[in-house]
C-alpha cells in the first residue's frame, strides 16, 4: 500500500471514529491532571473575556446607552460568530474533579449536547445579527441583538453559577 493510500484509510478511519463518538452522545472529556484543569478554565474563560468585550457595545446599543453603529454591530457578530465555532472546544474539557475556580456549573458536563445546542443559538443569533446589519434593517437591530444576548442568558441561566 503506498503512503497516500494508507493515509487516506488512516484519515477515513479517524473521520469515522469522530462520527462515531459524535453520533453515541459522548461530548465531554475529563480533564486529566490539576494542571490540565487549570488551563482549560483558563482558555474557557479567555474566550468569554472575547465575548463579552463584542457583546458590550451591542448591549449598549440595544439599550440605547451608545448610537446604533453598523460597524461594530457587523464586526462583532461575525467575531461572536466565531467565537461560537470555537466554544465546544474550550468548554467539553470537565474539570469538576479539580479544584478550579470556576463559574461553571456541574451540570455542563452532565448534558454536553444541551450546551452544544445553546452555542448553535448563539451563531444563528450571530450570523442573523449579521444579515440584519448587511440588509440595512435598521427597525431591526435592536431585536436582533436581543437574540444574540438572550442566547448568552440561556447558557448562563443553565451552566453559570452565580
Amino acid at each position: 500500500m503506498t503512503s497516500g493510500i494508507k493515509r487516506k484509510v488512516i484519515m477515513g478511519l479517524g473521520a469515522s471514529l469522530v462520527s462515531l463518538i459524535a453520533a453515541s452522545g459522548v461530548y465531554a472529556n475529563e480533564a486529566t491532571s490539576e494542571r490540565h484543569a487549570a488551563a482549560a478554565t483558563q482558555y474557557r474563560q479567555a474566550l468569554f473575556q472575547l465575548v463579552r468585550s463584542n457583546m458590550g457595545p451591542l448591549g449598549g446599543m440595544a439599550k440605547g446607552a451608545i448610537p446604533f453603529d453598523e460597524s461594530v454591530m457587523k464586526t462583532n457578530a461575525v467575531r461572536l460568530e466565531q467565537l461560537a465555532d470555537m466554544m465546544s472546544d474550550y468548554l467539553v474539557t470537565d474539570t469538576r474533579k479539580f479544584n478550579v475556580e470556576t463559574s461553571a456549573k456541574d451540570e455542563m458536563w452532565e448534558d454536553f449536547s444541551d450546551v452544544e445546542a445553546k452555542i448553535e443559538a448563539m451563531r444563528a443569533a450571530a450570523q442573523n445579527l449579521a444579515s440584519v446589519v448587511e440588509a440595512g434593517d435598521t427597525d431591526g437591530y435592536r431585536a436582533a441583538i436581543g437574540k444574540v444576548g438572550g442566547s448568552c442568558k440561556s447558557c448562563h441561566d443553565a451552566y453559570k453559577a452565580d
